[in-house]
């Protein structure tokens, strides 16, 4: 079996090849564009807020789940809102910054960027 018969690499044919893409770094291509919202809190590894399974803004790649099929890729996330900040206005931020990093950086547009909001949290007075 190749790389690309196992369906965990995003594959682009070139004119001298092929180039392979892992599940694992659209993955970290998520995270970085979660980082950079405001009004994130953090991704939970669970669909619930379960404080011990919430990711802080250097382990996201964890909360960012990819699946990629013969019609493209589908990248899902458990979003933790900080409190006081518009729940939908930071998920559609965090859809459309996944949405623009991971076309960008890859060359291909996600078909879908699930965010499930999971929960809302006060960050702690002695974070900055």
């Amino acid at each position: 079996m190749t790389m690309a018969e196992n369906k965990e690499y995003l594959v682009q044919e070139q004119e001298n090849g092929s180039i392979l893409i892992s599940e694992e770094v659209i993955a970290s291509i998520a995270a970085l564009a979660v980082r950079e919202v405001e009004g994130v809190f953090g991704l939970s590894v669970t669909q619930t807020l379960d404080l011990s399974n919430i990711l802080g803004k250097k382990n996201l790649r964890k909360g960012i789940r990819v699946v990629i099929t013969d019609e493209g890729v589908e990248i899902a996330c458990n979003l933790i809102v900080k409190m006081g900040c518009a729940v939908m206005t930071v998920a559609k931020a965090v859809q459309e910054a996944i949405t623009e990093e991971v076309t960008s950086m890859t060359g291909t547009r996600p078909l879908r960027v699930n965010v499930n909001v999971c929960g809302v949290a006060v960050p702690k007075t002695a974070e900055k």
